[in-house]
């Protein structure tokens, strides 16, 4: 099982939570299945970025990055260079730290 720390975020985990994981799981669904709502507008069809993390470590043990995931993390707020989104982004057995950003760019949810 892989470990996966979550850092505190307001509306999601305020305490921060740890969270375990099978490998080859992404990180969106690892999420959910713990009961962690992030966000996931396109349901997880690397269609948008609402589900957006920042990994602050273990990111190198990750899958890489596709280009249409590249290209839509342009839009991302609060982009970081260990950005990456969670529902293409595939568990290993190295444990994680990710933060959740404070906003995303969801239309939808805000009525445009």
């Amino acid at each position: 099982m892989t470990t996966i720390r979550i850092l505190p975020h307001a509306q999601y985990c305020p305490e921060g939570q740890e969270i375990q994981a099978i490998p080859g799981t992404s990180i969106c669904e690892a999420l959910l299945d713990n009961g962690i709502a992030i966000e996931h507008a396109c349901d997880m069809s690397c269609a948008c970025t609402t589900c957006h993390v920042i990994v602050k470590e273990g990111l190198a043990s990750l899958n890489p990055a596709q280009e249409e995931e590249d290209d839509l993390l342009d839009r991302a707020w609060g982009l970081e260079p260990n950005s990456r989104l969670a529902c293409q982004a595939l568990l290993s057995n190295q444990n994680l730290v990710i933060e959740i950003p404070r906003y995303t760019i969801n239309h939808a949810k805000e009525n445009h």
